[in-house]
């Protein structure tokens, strides 16, 4: 077989047998198919589409192109979660304990942050001591022990996934939505989950702007999930706003911890704990373990909770993160006011995500460093009325210029009015009979 039997015939509209796509994937992680072709092929499926087949066909190529983890063993369901990545999104730091406490094996593999969407990486190693590199083995034991196990994505899951990524990034064919969908599912297939709960993102923080564009990818993830024997959930999300009030590494930690010791208070936070209830119900249902309502109980009584300190002891964490907030503290602090008085039309996820990179709780390119401490809180929603005078966001940052040179960047990224507005939904809309899939 040639490489070039691949690309004229995708360029040429025919599909891919199940053999063609095998090959693809072994030439890309192995690196016998050189970049060049591979980046011809990309631009061929790209323009002329994979059909559900094909991307079912790529999706289980890719998974079987490096290891797999085996969780055999390991007391079922076995239930993995996935974000396609916003701004303040923490919701693993509260649904895994969440729902390892309702008696589900959630054992995930997560990445680091890259631009404005932060990692669950990040976020856990600042707390002190946490540490994030378990190898296999200890994954499964862990998971055996206390119901849960996180780790960094290994070089060596589905490697054809990180050759064609790395190349979709540099050659315009990012955007292709059975792409996107082969590559999140061969990881998780490659991880061991039978039931992925997949929350996509929508709004101006997300890759999918537009409430088409994430129908879309929700739907092609369910149907093609299916068609690959992945039990696939979807909910669409709003990333029109931050998720929560917390907008920074050790700052989202905090916050994720507060929705664990079960505070109230602000309502940004009171929205990201609504959605971390929403998709527990979602995974509850969907393996027959309860609803939202089982996941509310054990938020309530303290299981959830008691399941956290569970695991960050069990990855070395120091336990004192969850009775003081006196860690990873940012030398330098201001604060966004309201000039005048109204209702809280637009609080914009991108440029509130855009003003924490700036402080460095992101990376602009792969391998940056971060610093954990710094980020924004944001203290309103879409639909608040605000007085003027009152507090709108809350930087820190490393040094007091960073600190106001944020704050007039923030003053961008709100909009006040005089008309009430209606708030916004944070599940915008659940997906569990996918439709046909364009093959574009």
């Amino acid at each position: 077989m040639d490489a070039r039997e691949l690309i004229e015939g995708k360029r040429d509209g025919l599909a891919h047998t199940t053999a063609q796509l095998q090959f693809l994937a072994e030439g890309a992680a192995r690196g016998t198919i050189p970049d060049y072709q591979l980046s011809a092929w990309l631009m061929a499926a790209f323009l002329r589409g994979l059909n559900p087949e094909e991307t079912a066909g790529l999706t289980l190529a890719m998974a079987a192109s490096g290891e797999t983890l085996d969780l055999a063993g390991l007391p079922k369901p076995w239930v993995d979660k996935h974000s396609t990545g916003g701004v303040g999104d923490k919701t693993t730091i509260v649904l895994l304990p969440l729902l390892a406490a309702c008696g589900l094996t959630m054992v995930k593999m997560s990445g680091r942050g890259l631009g404005i969407t932060g990692g669950t990486l990040d976020k856990l190693e600042s707390v002190p001591g946490f540490h994030t590199d378990l190898d296999p083995e200890a994954m499964k034991d862990q998971a055996k022990e206390i119901g849960l196990a996180l780790t960094g994505q290994t070089p060596r899951l589905a490697p054809a996934d990180k050759a064609l990524y790395a190349l979709r990034d540099v050659t315009g064919t990012v955007a292709s939505i059975p792409l996107i969908t082969a590559s999140i599912l061969s990881k998780k297939i490659a991880g061991g989950a039978e039931t992925v709960i997949l929350d996509v993102k929508c709004g101006s923080g997300a890759f999918m702007r537009s409430l088409p564009e994430a129908r879309a990818l929700a739907q092609s993830l369910e149907q093609i999930g299916a068609l690959a024997g992945l039990k696939v959930r979807t909910a669409v999300t709003d990333m029109d706003q931050p998720l929560g009030s917390a907008v920074g590494n050790a700052l989202e930690v905090k916050e994720a911890l507060s929705v664990l010791r079960g505070e109230t208070g602000l309502e940004t936070t009171s929205r990201f704990r609504e959605l971390c209830l929403s998709l527990a119900g979602i995974a509850l249902k969907t393996v027959g373990l309860g609803d939202e309502s089982t996941a509310t109980r054990a938020l309530g009584s303290g299981a959830a909770l008691e399941k956290a300190k569970d695991w960050f002891a069990a990855q070395g964490a120091d336990l004192g993160v969850f009775d003081s907030n006196n860690w990873s503290l940012a030398p330098s602090r201001a604060e966004l006011v309201a000039k005048r008085t109204g209702y809280v039309r637009r609080v914009d996820a991108r440029r509130v995500g855009e003003a924490a990179l700036s402080l460095g709780a992101g990376r602009p390119t792969k391998g940056a460093a971060i610093d954990p401490r710094v980020g924004v809180n944001s203290f309103v929603c879409v639909g608040d009325h605000v007085q003027a005078g009152g507090p709108l966001f809350e930087v820190h940052a490393k040094d007091d210029e960073d600190a106001q040179r944020t704050v007039a960047k923030l003053s961008l990224a709100v909009e006040i009015v005089d008309e009430p507005m209606s708030a916004r939904p944070c599940l915008l809309e659940l997906e569990t009979n996918p439709g046909p899939s364009t093959g574009a």
